[in-house]
């Protein structure tokens, strides 16, 4: 099973991922890590393709964790058996990120670099709640929905996620996730 999980910033891509990965005893890979070098460095574009098709190529089942739409991001979308869109609304996600933070303070969380610590700063704040849900992302988000409907799974309240872990629970009831 190949699955992409796509959304805003700090709606809980990671922690699905994480848990669909467990549960799947699959690969995942978390595109900050791919995106990020310590000290909030951003990695060279060739290198975060080259990272990505090597995993790409190499696993037969994986859940791919992010958006970063110039690193293979077509060829994420259609190879994937199951595109997740978590699409909580800004509030939501702000939470989840001050949350977050308080959680992992001075600390890199397990779906980042290390030497990339947990911050929250005002440009992450605007991003959550302004830029990373420009009229341009929405419209690709839109695409996307609209080109694979056959296969994506649209998240839009914590209620949506609940069931999508309690489907994913009955789907897999061999595995002891926690």
């Amino acid at each position: 099973m190949k699955t992409m999980l796509i959304g805003y910033s700090a709606c809980g891509k990671s922690s699905l991922a994480k848990y669909i990965a467990k549960l799947q005893d699959t690969k995942v890979l978390y595109m900050d890590k791919v995106h990020w070098l310590p000290g909030w460095i951003e990695r060279n574009h060739s290198e975060e393709i080259e990272i990505v098709e090597d995993f790409m190529n190499n696993e037969s089942s994986w859940v791919i964790d992010g958006n970063y739409h110039k690193v293979l991001y077509d060829r994420r979308l259609q190879e994937a058996d199951e595109i997740v869109f978590l699409k909580l609304n800004r509030i939501t996600c702000l939470k989840r990120a001050i949350h977050r933070y308080f959680e992992n303070c001075g600390k890199s969380r397990e779906s980042m670099t290390d030497g990339c610590p947990e911050k929250i700063d005002m440009d992450f704040i605007w991003w959550i709640l302004y830029e990373g849900r420009s009229l341009r992302k929405n419209k690709e988000y839109k695409r996307v929905i609209k080109e694979y409907a056959d296969k994506i799974t649209v998240i839009r309240t914590q209620k949506d996620l609940d069931r999508y872990y309690s489907r994913l629970r009955d789907n897999w009831p061999e595995q002891k996730v926690s």
